[in-house]
């Protein structure tokens, strides 16, 4: 009778023994929006395997305050000469870390692991809206320009249908938070705005802006979206409604990023029926809206 080691062993790709792990150089550290900074680190072993959607955790080396790192979205990967070479995020200053974050210059380093978590699948569907609120523009440019055939992602490069169209919904607190547009736009998806207080696009909730796009959209729509919880919730109800898939990035707070610690954990509907809890960090972030029991929904 054989033995487990006889066994074939299976792993998750986004376990930590899948990682890379070690110190890379920032290249580029500039601010797009109000409290808002675009981050480039040299890190080819990182930039050839990422996919939209994952992520890296980062801290500075050499610092324990803080001591934790954090969880970071991929929002592009720079291609120097043919191959990946360095990753782009996009953070927003809200604590100690993005704060000493905000401070980096080029030539320093930065610690990181990655790529983390399971990334968008290849989504199917003609018109690709993403309906992003607050930060969560960050995983959705890499997406926008895999559906529309600008660049690959992934090792070996992964294909992934193109879309008729592709549109962004993006919703802040105020027009000085927008970040990125012009990134998106230079990649040809159309933009739609939204702001709190009316100071730019249209003035209420993100979540305002789908029915618009998907009600009048002549190609069958895919939701993807990120961003605060109660947003999350709102876009899979108009989605159910609409019998539209809808994926969601949860924003869980992350504290170890590779499943250890738990802190992320999430309720997920089962097939039996009930739920159980899941690592967003591992399992996800990206669910299918259908499956995350949000609190507001039960």
């Amino acid at each position: 009778m054989p033995s487990n080691a006889d066994k074939p062993q299976t792993t998750h790709v986004c376990y930590a023994d899948s990682a890379w792990h070690g110190v890379a150089k920032v290249e580029l550290n500039v601010q797009l929006a109000r409290d808002t900074f675009r981050l480039r680190i040299v890190c080819p072993q990182i930039a050839r395997r990422i996919l939209p959607g994952q992520f890296v955790m980062v801290r500075l080396p050499g610092i324990n305050d803080p001591l934790l790192g954090r969880p970071l979205a991929l929002y592009d990967v720079i291609v120097d000469g043919g191959n990946p070479a360095a990753i782009d995020v996009v953070y927003l200053v809200v604590g100690k870390m993005t704060r000493l974050l905000a401070r980096l210059k080029p030539g320093e380093m930065l610690e990181l692991w990655g790529p983390l978590g399971n990334g968008f699948p290849p989504v199917q569907g003609g018109h690709l809206v993403m309906v992003a609120g607050g930060i969560g523009q960050t995983p959705f440019l890499a997406l926008a320009k895999e559906h529309l055939g600008l660049q690959q992602y992934g090792d070996p490069p992964r294909v992934a249908p193109q879309a008729k169209k592709v549109t962004l919904c993006y919703g802040v607190r105020t027009a000085d938070l927008l970040a990125g547009l012009d990134d998106f736009r230079r990649a040809g998806v159309e933009v739609f705005v939204s702001t709190d207080d009316g100071s730019l696009g249209h003035g209420g909730v993100v979540t305002d802006l789908i029915a618009p796009v998907v009600d009048s959209s002549p190609w069958p729509c895919c939701l993807v979206c990120c961003g605060p919880e109660p947003m999350l919730a709102a876009a899979a109800q108009i989605a159910r409604q609409r019998h539209l898939p809808c994926l969601v990035s949860l924003e869980s707070p992350m504290a170890c990023g590779i499943g250890i610690c738990f802190s992320c954990a999430v309720k997920i509907r089962q097939p039996s029926g009930g739920w159980d809890y899941r690592r967003s960090c591992v399992e996800g972030p990206v669910f299918r809206a259908e499956d995350v029991v949000f609190p507001t929904t039960g």
